[in-house]
């Protein structure tokens, strides 16, 4: 049998010093790596390769991380971890907003960047292997979405919903237990994010988005006061 490939990671940072310290890091820890100086380096390599996951400086002359990023999220559903100098909580959640699947703080310690390159492509591999939920339900009606809980697909109208792995992974355990009440700690360890609940929250945002008619008012993913959250289907 041949063996698989490994991830393929994108490291789009404009300091050259730190790329090649990363890729050298990250090959000698089995990964395959292609650099990018900009967004722009960025843009071309995507079109005539695939990547298991994006890692993006926010900071860069010209198009920042955050933009590429948003507008990433439009077409594609590959995974991005930001790095980034600013720490403060919004601007992490102004990263997480973007569509990025984590948010690290430089400086960082190379091992703590593993491990969430390590966790990001877990959810990653789990939100492609499908599954039906434990309540036995194979398809939620959601309003004008349905989703495929074997397929794992979103659809809204007859049209295909991309979903983060973080978002397909918050949806994929709520779909798990419809009609159930899930604190934002359990859904913090099924996607992730067990070390801020704030980011739970972003998530939910994201995915309410997608689809919900009425954001001030959600119909379909509620949440439960003091509690946590849950999906009521149709």
């Amino acid at each position: 049998m041949t063996a698989p490939s490994p991830p393929h990671i994108l490291v789009v940072d404009d300091d050259t010093r730190l790329r090649g310290l990363l890729q050298r890091f990250l090959t000698e820890n089995g990964f395959m790596v292609s650099q990018a100086a900009d967004a722009a380096e960025a843009r071309q390599a995507l079109i005539s390769l695939e990547f298991d996951l994006l890692i993006v400086d926010v900071m860069m002359p010209g198009e920042d991380g955050m933009s590429l990023t948003r507008a990433l999220r439009e077409t594609k559903d590959v995974p991005v971890l930001m790095l980034t100098a600013m720490g403060e909580a919004e601007d992490r959640i102004n990263g997480l907003e973007t569509g990025a699947d984590d948010y690290l703080t430089k400086p960082f310690e190379p091992r703590e960047l593993l491990l969430r390159i390590n966790a990001i492509l877990r959810r990653a591999r789990r939100a492609d292997a499908g599954g039906v939920g434990e309540a036995g339900l194979e398809v939620l009606n959601l309003g004008a979405c349905v989703y495929d809980v074997r397929r794992d697909e979103l659809l809204c109208g007859a049209a295909p919903v991309r979903l983060t792995p973080a978002e397909a992974a918050l949806l994929k355990e709520l779909a798990r237990r419809p009609g159930e009440i899930l604190s934002r700690e359990e859904l913090a360890a099924a996607t992730g994010a067990a070390r801020n609940l704030r980011t739970v929250d972003v998530q939910v945002t994201r995915l309410r988005k997608k689809i919900e008619s009425d954001l001030r008012l959600p119909r379909y993913l509620q949440t439960v006061r003091g509690k946590g959250y849950m999906l009521m289907p149709d």
